[in-house]
């Protein structure tokens, strides 16, 4: 097994079509099929299953699956340390997060930044939580930022940066100004992201740790902004991050609701690769995230620690 092998073989997993990973990996689809039939003798199993529908993993491909992309992220983590030991290390980082947390959390953060370290270079990918995910898993980016969902994962390094209030929100006409209990806020009508979304999962997790069942979803929306903005024009209530809402263009169109009980909050948090040897530029920038995006701490802590 080499290296490119591995890299067709999961852009085939990634895809379920050979077109589309040959695409990819910049091959032509022949010999895309070329690869993946060499690495199958190699092995002597057969990794993919091909039907009109596309193309699925084997028992065997699926246990592969996390060797390669193992096997693939140590690669590039050999090249990184040798460049380091040699001193050429990477210059530019990969950040990936949500579009919410990029325009209110982290833009001020990166610009700051980059002014301290001008000779970084830095890129900035917007994606779902899923996505980055998988971004990290392949190496596509350094480091995450996201909402916690409690997931466990022995690869990947997390550290908690804020705790973010989630907020109720109505349109400003809206008839009720508060709800009593959960179990009458458990029958109004929610705008709210599709299942498997992390501000989903926020949304859920408010009512099932107050031991109620989350209310049906009137209308599912594919963005914290849409959403606002449909709450705005009365198409019923939402659930949201106050980071969110700050600077909506909405904001003067809707009104924040009291949370019956313990207001909600969402764990904002960094999310890398493990590494033996981390990367210069990348423990840089943890640091620096670790400094500038903790909680506001007060003034004269903050003259103590500049001092």
């Amino acid at each position: 097994m080499n290296p490119r092998q591995l890299k067709t073989f999961l852009a085939v997993i990634r895809h379920e079509n050979l077109t589309r990973a040959a695409a990819e990996v910049n091959l032509a689809q022949s010999s895309l099929s070329d690869q993946i039939q060499a690495l199958e003798e190699e092995l002597g199993v057969e990794l993919l299953f091909r039907s009109r529908q596309g193309v699925a993993p084997t028992p065997a491909g699926a246990a592969l699956k996390a060797y390669a992309e193992e096997i693939l992220a140590l690669n590039d983590e050999a090249k990184a340390a040798v460049r380091v030991a040699a001193g050429r290390a990477e210059t530019s980082i990969a950040l990936g997060t949500l579009e919410t947390i990029a325009t209110e959390r982290l833009a001020p953060w990166l610009s700051l930044f980059r002014r301290q370290n001008p000779g970084l270079a830095l890129k900035l990918k917007i994606g779902g939580s899923g996505e980055l995910r998988a971004q990290l898993q392949h190496g596509s980016i350094d480091v995450a930022f996201t909402f916690d969902r409690g997931q466990q994962d022995q690869r990947f390094a997390t550290r908690h940066i804020s705790s973010e209030p989630l907020v109720l929100i109505a349109d400003r006409n809206s008839q009720l100004s508060s709800f009593d209990s959960l179990a009458a806020l458990s029958t109004a009508r929610f705008v709210a992201t599709e299942a498997g979304c992390v501000y989903r999962h926020l949304f859920d997790t408010a009512f099932t740790e107050a031991g109620m069942t989350p209310p049906p979803i009137a209308t599912e929306a594919d963005s914290i902004a849409t959403i606002i903005r449909l709450v705005a024009s009365g198409a019923g209530y939402g659930l949201v991050p106050r980071l969110a809402i700050g600077l909506s263009p909405a904001r003067s169109d809707i009104v924040e609701l009291s949370w019956p009980g313990k207001p909600p909050a969402a764990s904002l948090v960094m999310t890398w690769r493990r590494r033996r040897i981390q990367p210069p530029a990348l423990a840089l920038l943890l640091q620096s995230a670790s400094e500038e995006l903790s909680p506001v701490r007060p003034a004269d802590a903050r003259l103590r620690h500049a001092g």
